[in-house]
Formats: structure tokens, sequence, C-alpha cells
């Protein structure tokens, strides 16, 4: 009676199992979809897209959807339904103009999403200022749907690229209205923005980075008979040339990263990409033998064009306003130069005493060396030649602890100059 019991407990619980197995399988196999409205806040309009899931959107309108249909024979039904559930009020009350472009089907999360270009204009070629964002596609039918705003650029608010995109709040049922915050910020908050793109974008490149290191390393150097000799060169004109070589890489990428920015110049990205490596060779190749007398200052001009047409392809992909142009390549170059400036605070002193010892000529040449391996790691790369750096984690660790690195090439500075002093007393001179 034992052993029937005991089979009837565990068929129970077989079933039990299924049966709750049976019904969260569907559950986990179609979750819960959400619509997004991205917006794109501009000085005289406000752009974005919706995104509308396509089976929850089935449901809100009680039709057989599919990919095909939506953009076939429920076209011109689908666009008016959203258009009419979709709305903007100024301030004082006035009504915006709300308008849907060509609607399209994208896979989101696993979804199909039916898209559509959003466009909202203030009356009067207004600018844009805080607004009410008043929305219930899909919403007003289902009650447990949601709808995830999304402010993905706000120049005058730093908002410039994925990284910085604010959520204002969730749509849903018994919230169906949000506040934009369109005309908060300045002109301030976007140019500091920039800035900070532009200390990110050269902190975070290996190239740029390892190019600039490969100008200074000749700077504490005079070029005689074909070879970088110590010469008589006092640090003060150390320190000259080196403002040179600065000033020449801040005046050439300056002109091209304006000209590209702007649209008067434009250059394919792989092709640049593979100038820059090429870049850095060449400054490797110089400070191994000195190409021509202040090299550094011609390479640094020359190849900073090339530079400057890589700054302008980050800035084009932020879908600048013309009249925040101006602001950004001010702002993005001035990031620039910070941090150009503080890898020459960081590195230049100890190459200036380094220079002042007989370790010098190695320590040039290794990294020198070292230079000229990781270029042409990336012009093949770059070129399409191979598939992959294999010195890439190791370009990633430098770049990630200059810190790091600064401390090392200090620590090897104070060593060898204190073995200088020791030779140079033992000599008695």
């Amino acid at each position: 009676m034992t052993s029937v019991r005991r089979r009837l407990f565990s068929i129970l619980l077989l079933a039990a199992f299924l049966l709750v197995g049976g019904l969260a399988s569907p559950a986990g196999a179609h979750p819960m979809s959400t619509s997004a409205v991205l917006l794109d806040v501009h000085d005289d309009r406000v752009e974005g897209e919706v995104q509308l899931p396509v089976d929850r959107l089935a449901i809100a309108v009680d039709r057989d959807l599919t990919r095909t249909s939506v953009l076939g024979e429920d076209r011109t039904f689908l666009k008016s339904y959203a258009t009419r559930h979709i709305s903007a009020v100024g301030e004082d009350g006035t009504s915006w103009t709300t308008t849907l472009g060509t609607g399209s089907v994208r896979t989101i999360d696993g979804t199909a999403h039916l898209v559509y270009p959003l466009t909202i204009r203030p009356p009067d070629g207004q600018d844009v200022t805080d607004f009410d964002l008043r929305y219930d596609v899909i919403v007003e039918e289902l009650l447990t749907h949601k709808v995830i705003a999304t402010v993905r650029y706000d120049f005058d608010r730093g908002i410039l690229k994925t990284d910085d995109a604010e959520t204002l709040g969730v749509l849903d049922w018994d919230t169906r209205s949000l506040r934009v915050p369109a005309g908060e910020g300045s002109w301030l908050k976007g140019f500091a923005t920039t800035a900070q793109l532009g200390i990110e974008h050269v902190g975070e490149g290996a190239d740029h980075l390892l190019f600039l290191l490969m100008l200074l390393i000749p700077a504490p150097l005079v070029a005689t008979a074909g070879r970088w000799r110590t010469g008589d060169t006092s640090p003060r004109r150390s320190v000259v040339r080196v403002v040179h070589v600065v000033s020449a890489f801040a005046i050439g990428h300056s002109l091209t990263l304006a000209l590209a920015a702007s649209g008067v110049v434009h250059v394919p990205s792989r092709p640049v990409e593979t100038l820059i490596a090429f870049s850095i060779a060449v400054s490797a190749v110089h400070a191994l033998r000195p190409l021509v007398a202040r090299g550094e200052v011609l390479i640094a001009a020359g190849f900073g064009l090339v530079h400057g047409l890589a700054f302008a392809s980050l800035i084009g992909d932020l879908g600048l306003d013309r009249g925040s142009l101006v602001t950004t390549l001010l702002g993005f170059n001035l990031g620039i130069e910070l941090t150009q400036l503080l890898v020459v605070a960081l590195v230049m002193p100890s190459l200036l005493v380094l220079a002042r010892t007989t370790l010098y000529p190695a320590f040039r040449i290794g990294v020198a060396v070292i230079g000229l391996v990781f270029s042409m790691s990336w012009m093949l790369e770059r070129a399409t030649l191979t598939s992959f750096d294999p010195f890439e984690g190791v370009q990633t660790w430098l770049v990630g602890h200059p810190l790091l690195v600064a401390g090392a090439v200090a620590a090897l500075t104070a060593v060898a100059h204190l073995r200088y002093r020791v030779a140079w007393t033992a000599a008695g001179k």
C-alpha cells in the first residue's frame, strides 16, 4: 500500500512539474516587449524615432499584423493611428507640429518593431524650449504596456553620444505625458562635454599617443652627420623644440578637422587610419635616424593633417547642428591640446634628464623600435592584410596605465642619472 501511495505521489509531482513548466515556458519565450521613443534635441526642432513592437501593436489595433503587412496593406492605417496618439505642447500651451516619416521594420531585442522617424517643431520657427510629450500609442489599449522615452542627443545639456543618453521616464496607461527639458543647459555645457570628448579620444587612442611620443624622443637631441647626438642642446632649446612640435601638430589637425567637420573635405576612414599608422612608422624611423633637420616638426605638421581627418570622423558621428559646430570644434580641439600638454608634462622632464645620460641611446632606439613594430602591425590590419593586431592587449594595457608608464620612465631616469653622477664624480670631473 505504501509503495502504491509513493508511486501515486510521484506521478502527481511529475504532473505538477510539467504543468508549471508548460505554463512558464511561453512566458519565457515571449517576454513582454516595450515601445521606445528616442529624441534628438536640436536648436529649432526635435528629431528621433518611435519603436513599436509589432506583436503589441497588433493587440492594440485588433488586427493580425506581420512584418510584411505593416509596410503593405496596413501601412496607411498604422501611420494614421500612431500620428493621432503622439503630440507635443509647449510651455505656453501651444501645440507643436508632430510628423512621422516613412516606417520600416527592425528587429530589436529579438522582436520585430515598426519604426517611424519622428520630427517635432515649435510654431513659427521658434527655438526649441521645454515641452510636454503626449503619447499613448498602444498603452491606450494595453494596460501593462510600457514606453521608455530617452533623450539621446542634446548639445546644450552635454548629451552627445550613446553613453550620455538620458532616460526621461516611462509612459504607460497611467502616465501619458512627460516633460522634455529641451530648454535647459547652455552652450558652455556642450563646450565642456566636447572638450572632454577630445580628451577621451586622444587619451584612449594608442596610435595618437604613440605618434606624439615618437616626436618627443628626439627633442632633447641634435642631428649631426645623419645621427642623433646630445651636443650642446640646452633644456631651454629642447623645450622650444617641443613647443614647435606640439604647435605644428595642432595647426595640422585643426585645419583638416575644421574642413572635414564642415563637409568641405571627405576621405574614407580606412585609408585615413592606415595613413595614421604610417605616420607613426615615419616618426619612429626619424627617432632612430634623423630623416631631415628639424624633421619632427615637419612630420608633426604634415601628418597632423591626417590625424585631423580621423578626429573629424568622430565629430561627424554626433549629428551636430550647424550652430553648435564651431563650439564643438573649439571644445574638441581644446581637449586634444590639453591631453597633449599633459603627455608632455608627464614625459618630457624625464626625457630631458635621461638624454644627458649614456643610457638614452639605448632607450631611444628601444622605444622607437617598439613604435615601429606597433605601427607596422596597425598598417597591416587596417589595410586588411591581416585579420587582427597581435599587440592589441599590450597597447590597451599601456594606454590604460599612463601614470604607471610615466612613473617607470621617471624611475629609469633617476637610476640612470644617479649612475652618471657617480661615474662623473669618480672621474674627478
